[in-house]
């Protein structure tokens, strides 16, 4: 087994002992009869790392020595790939937030942030779910905050309904101002609303203004343009999770879709920490 590979199931299982340590992490079977929640954890991260199945993931893990050692399991004592999707069934969004935002703290953060979103193909959807929203969707819109330091992901937003960029940013920031210092997104977030938000929370804006009046050249010709140019940075990460970790998402819910978008990030940010 690559050392990279096992580098990353060890940091990923240290995650999830620390965060089952808080007493936030309930994932294994409720009665108490099922498998650790930290190692359905470690299997779900590798699942998503590994671009493969519930039930590849099992057999995969299984063969590696150092792995079985690590989670504590048999050859033939892993959980069954149904167990491993109720599991990922059953795990609340929160628990994916809690670890992404634990996952971020594994690289340097400096306070300075960007936002940006991108589109993830979604194959499979749940009828009730496009019966609700009377529309079929073919793709999800992701938006990412991270922090332009290391590229460390803080907080995603998932919607199916493609949301407006400016009512999205005020969400993604309420959720994180206590990290923030400054803020960078492009026209899309133009929102006097949003400017607003961030200046009383001690947080400067850097989104350009629409171009409708000559005062809105002199807002931008203000602009730091260095912190601003880190937006691009986003743009990196969009791009690089696309390519190296998921660019669709293969769950018929759009829960379970929105926890694999989530878990993702997360794998994301393990994948940078361990490179360090």
């Amino acid at each position: 087994m690559p050392k990279v590979l096992f580098r990353f199931v060890k940091q990923v299982a240290s995650l999830a002992q620390k965060h089952s340590a808080a007493g936030l992490l309930k994932i294994s079977n409720p009665t108490g009869n099922g498998f650790a929640g930290w190692k359905h954890v470690v299997l779900h991260y590798l699942r998503i790392q590994r671009e493969t199945s519930y039930r590849d993931v099992v057999d995969l893990a299984s063969e590696m020595d150092r792995v079985r050692r690590l989670l504590g399991l048999s050859l033939h004592g892993f959980p069954a790939p149904s167990t491993l999707y109720r599991s990922f069934n059953r795990t609340p969004m929160h628990v994916w937030r809690a670890l992404l935002d634990r996952s971020s703290e594994l690289l340097d953060r400096s306070g300075h942030a960007a936002i940006d979103s991108t589109f993830f193909n979604r194959w499979r959807a749940s009828p009730h779910y496009l019966r609700r929203i009377d529309r079929k969707v073919d793709t999800l819109k992701i938006t990412f905050l991270i922090d332009t330091e290391d590229q460390a992901i803080l907080d995603v937003h998932c919607s199916a309904k493609w949301p407006n960029d400016a009512k999205v940013g005020p969400q993604l920031a309420a959720r994180n101002l206590d990290q923030l210092e400054s803020l960078a997104a492009d026209k899309g977030y133009d929102s006097a609303a949003f400017r607003r938000q961030l200046r009383e929370n001690g947080v400067r804006p850097l989104i350009k203004h629409r171009l409708y009046r000559p005062i809105d050249r002199a807002h931008n010709a203000r602009l730091d343009e260095d912190r601003y140019n880190q937006r691009s940075l986003a743009e990196s990460v969009n791009s690089t999770v696309k390519r190296s970790i998921l660019d669709s998402v293969s769950s018929r819910t759009w829960y379970r879709q929105f926890r694999e978008i989530v878990l993702a990030a997360s794998v994301h940010n393990v994948k940078r920490a361990i490179r360090q």
